[in-house]
């Protein structure tokens, strides 16, 4: 396992610096002048040139970003356009808002999920099942600024119970973990479901029954661990998406994390920043990837990482 590991951690710098080359290109093709935003409303063409000479825009693309990655392989991502900040600080104040808000998200949303996928293979076909499901598809189709807003319309505007947004205590955490959860919950209920009723129909399960094993031991003991591989794979993913893509959710909280951070950046062209911010997204879905990799082995000793 160990040499799968480090052969793993080997593909990551390639692998990134091809993410970097169509992060590079993709930003620089997006319309706007980030150094007429620099510079201001009432520049002149003078003011505008000297800016856009003093980021470094002026020279040829190929120019830029040889400067770009030999900044990368120093440690250094560079400073924000619009504030001038370190864009590392930035990333690091924005980081952990995001992370936790994730964390939160995903663990409720995983409990929940495999509960209701459970209770839905193990009475398939009947009431219970049928409500699991109804529940999965609706959490599935309803859009995440939707409900969001729904959210702070009834808990925060009409009862008052809730913050509508920010951060500052736990309970800031409420309304935007259960918007970013509703939609993984309802994925994870239904992979649950269909993986697990195909290890119900495996041999040993029956074999298990004709023993006389009790059906809560075979469903939560011996059934779920083997249906859980393909779930870990999707949950794995939906992390990785959390980290990456809690933009529209953050934007509804006015939540202090990456995704606001990235949508600004992008109103701004603020390309160190857009490219840092992609290029850690990137690490992040490397990393989950190998993380559920390697948890294959400790769900199923079959696998053997050569």
């Amino acid at each position: 396992m160990l040499n799968y590991f480090f052969r793993r951690i080997m593909t990551v710098i390639p692998i990134l610096i091809v993410i970097s080359i169509v992060v590079f290109l993709f930003v620089h093709l997006i319309p706007g002048d980030p150094a007429r935003l620099v510079a201001g409303q009432d520049a002149t063409l003078q003011d505008i040139n000297h800016v856009r000479s003093e980021l470094g825009l002026d020279k040829p693309l190929i120019d830029q970003y040889f400067s770009y990655v030999n900044d990368l392989f120093h440690g250094n991502l560079g400073n924000s356009l619009k504030t001038g900040e370190p864009i590392i600080q930035l990333l690091s104040d924005r980081f952990m808002p995001t992370f936790w808000l994730s964390v939160l998200s995903l663990l409720w949303a995983l409990v929940f999920g495999l509960f209701v996928g459970v209770i839905s293979a193990v009475k398939r076909n009947k009431w219970q099942d049928y409500m699991g499901m109804f529940g999965a598809i609706a959490g599935l189709s309803l859009p995440s600024f939707w409900l969001g807003l729904m959210l702070i319309q009834l808990f925060a505007v009409i009862l008052g119970w809730l913050p509508t947004g920010g951060t500052g205590s736990w309970t800031h955490y409420i309304l935007p973990s259960f918007t970013l959860g509703t939609g993984i919950a309802a994925v994870i209920a239904r992979f649950t479901r269909s993986a697990l009723l195909e290890v119900l129909r495996e041999d040993y399960i029956r074999t298990g029954r004709a023993k006389g094993l009790a059906e809560q031991r075979i469903v939560w003991s011996h059934a779920l661990k083997n249906a859980l591989i393909p779930v870990v794979t999707m949950t794995g993913m939906q992390f990785g998406f959390l980290l990456g893509g809690s933009v529209v959710v953050e934007t509804v909280f006015s939540w202090p994390g990456l995704g606001s951070l990235l949508i600004d950046s992008i109103a701004y062209r603020d390309y160190p920043v857009i490219q840092s911010e992609i290029l850690l997204f990137s690490l992040e879905f490397i990393i989950i990837n190998l993380f559920v990799d390697l948890l294959y082995g400790y769900l199923n000793p079959q696998i053997r990482y050569d």
